[in-house]
């Protein structure tokens, strides 16, 4: 890889929220893929654009161009989950802004990856109304992804993808256990040495919950982050007001001395 080797474009899940980098800071999977690239390359530099809250439409316009300025090798793309959750969202558009991103990209020369999105409703059964926007937005992605050479990390089906205990308790963002199984799967995808497809596999059997738990934690779950969701979404604001990328320039990428879990 060149000088700069990677850069990540996208939202939350991207910018690493969920997956605490012990400096006050988030780590994430682009950081532990980047973590394993300079394993590889030692030289590698990365940056990583994402912001969360961004809509697809706002990666493209915000992110891309400073991407391809940086002239990448490899570029991860992830971005339409908070398109999935607007009354607004539209797979064709949602859709056309990925492929917009990937097209430019690969035809500068850059190796592109990105993935789709697992069945919300094994997840959280309330949102099972969002199912079908889920099947529209990854038969969009698969599509492009396939036009362009684009390597897919294909998420949906995996029933380990969809397991509590790979996400935070908003049951929006991956935890430090599902960041690990996410940068896991994007190494497969890429081929790179080392890689296989353990992420896929599903965790030791838990502990069976009853259904009068889970009732409490759905409903725990709509008073603690639902609800403010709404309330800034009535208000016109998002979690990523005023905030910038964490990693805006390419730097070399100096590996964790411990691996958190």
């Amino acid at each position: 890889m060149g000088p700069t080797g990677y850069v990540a474009i996208g939202d939350s899940q991207t910018e690493g929220v969920g997956d605490p980098d012990g400096s006050g800071g988030w780590r994430g999977f682009a950081d532990r893929l980047a973590e394993q690239l300079a394993g590889l390359t030692p030289d590698l530099h990365y940056a990583n654009l994402a912001v969360r809250g961004r809509l697809a439409r706002q990666v493209r316009d915000e992110q891309l161009d400073v991407a391809l300025a940086l002239r990448p090798a490899l570029v991860t793309v992830v971005a339409g989950m908070n398109d999935l959750v607007r009354p607004s969202f539209s797979a064709t558009e949602v859709g056309a802004c990925l492929d917009d991103m990937f097209a430019e990209l690969t035809a500068s020369g850059a190796r592109v990856a990105t993935l789709t999105f697992p069945d919300l409703s094994r997840l959280t059964p309330i949102l099972r109304p969002l199912r079908h926007r889920v099947l529209d937005l990854n038969a969009s992605i698969r599509t492009s992804a396939a036009r362009h050479g684009v390597a897919l990390v294909d998420t949906f089906g995996y029933s380990v993808i969809t397991d509590s205990r790979l996400w935070c308790p908003d049951r929006l963002h991956a935890n430090p256990v599902g960041h690990a199984r996410i940068a896991a799967a994007f190494a497969q995808a890429l081929g790179l040495p080392g890689s296989d497809d353990s992420w896929s596999k599903p965790l030791p059997a838990g502990e069976r919950r009853t259904v009068v738990s889970r009732v409490a934690d759905d409903l725990g779950w709509l008073a603690r982050f639902v609800g403010p969701w709404v309330y800034r979404r009535v208000r016109g604001r998002s979690s990523g007001d005023h905030r910038v990328a964490k990693r805006p320039t390419p730097i070399p990428v100096i590996p964790p001395t411990t691996e958190p879990a």
